[in-house]
């Protein structure tokens, strides 16, 4: 039987319709690493999130690889070069929690726009403040999507319906949806009041969200980061923020994560993350955007479909 191994925990559905499908599976979740390098050495597939790199040292012996599945959008965790190179699959899932992370990303958007986080702080505080709060309606802001794959849209499309404008960027892939504008990364700088990232980690995209960056829209901003930590450079936003020119942020996912995405990997922590999480004006969740009920389970589903239309008896 084809031998899959699970490094990560993931939904259910994964591992029964692979033994559906006379495949062997593998609980590997709770191996050191040496364990789980002697079970790949006769792998057909593996099953990972992010708890390992799975690079080419750690491939190097699994000769009967076939297909890597990524429970998740991002692939950055896996050597894509390597696993062209050896003829191996590399599969995601970003189609099965693109509806939580866009309704994640809406919500955040919200609460900014009509202070409700920073409301909430001050009553608990004994601040009655209600001017100071006024809020401001989506069909009255322009919103900037930088990436424009299965999340990135998936919130462009609930921008444009609750009546927001909507202006994407996207350097590889074309957009044609009805009021949805696509533009270069310049064509945003005029326009936008809030500035979304939902872009992969590459070496292209890393700090991508920069002081310099900032400076450059004619708006005071607010800025969401919903895609990779590392996407947007901390000391950049922090300064942009004491400036003035970003107003508000909201980010579900920091710099300072583990590749585990587990916790920080800095103590004591970071004077820059010290502001971010004193400041009222800054929403902050622990990479949680893409994780709901639903979409646990249909990232594992999404996955299996893709799998057994690749390698099904």
């Amino acid at each position: 039987m084809r031998k899959v191994v699970f490094i990560d925990v993931v939904h259910d559905v994964l591992r029964e319709k692979l033994k559906s499908n006379e495949f062997s599976c593998v609980d590997a979740t709770t191996e050191t690493k040496e364990e789980i390098l002697s079970q790949i050495k006769t792998a057909f597939g593996i099953v990972v999130r992010s708890r390992f790199t799975l690079d080419a040292d750690f491939l190097k012996d699994a000769v009967n690889l076939k297909f890597i599945a990524r429970s998740g959008s991002g692939t950055e965790n896996v050597d894509l070069e390597y696993c062209n190179k050896q003829g191996v699959q590399v599969f995601s899932s970003p189609e099965g929690n693109r509806n939580a992370v866009a309704e994640h990303a809406l919500a955040f958007t919200l609460t900014l726009l009509n202070n409700i986080h920073r409301a909430h702080q001050e009553i608990k505080q004994g601040v009655w403040s209600r001017k100071p709060n006024t809020g401001k309606e989506l069909s009255a802001c322009t919103i900037g999507i930088v990436g424009c794959g299965n999340n990135g849209l998936a919130f462009a499309k609930k921008m444009r319906d609750l009546g927001a404008a909507v202006l994407v960027y996207d350097k590889y892939k074309k957009v044609e949806e009805p009021g949805i504008t696509q533009v270069p990364l310049e064509g945003l700088y005029n326009d936008v009041d809030i500035l979304s990232f939902h872009v992969p980690e590459t070496q292209e995209t890393i700090s991508m969200g920069n002081y310099a960056l900032f400076l450059k829209f004619k708006k005071k901003l607010i800025v969401l980061n919903i895609c990779r930590g590392k996407v947007i450079e901390t000391k950049g936003l922090v300064q942009a923020m004491k400036e003035k020119k970003v107003l508000k942020a909201a980010l579900d996912v920091l710099e300072y994560e583990t590749k585990s995405f587990e916790r920080f990997f800095e103590n004591p922590l970071p004077e820059d993350f010290i502001y971010l999480k004193t400041n009222p004006n800054v929403i902050l969740t622990p990479h949680i955007a893409g994780w709901t009920t639903q979409s646990y389970y249909e990232l594992s589903n999404v996955l299996a479909k893709k799998i057994l239309e690749a390698f099904g008896s």
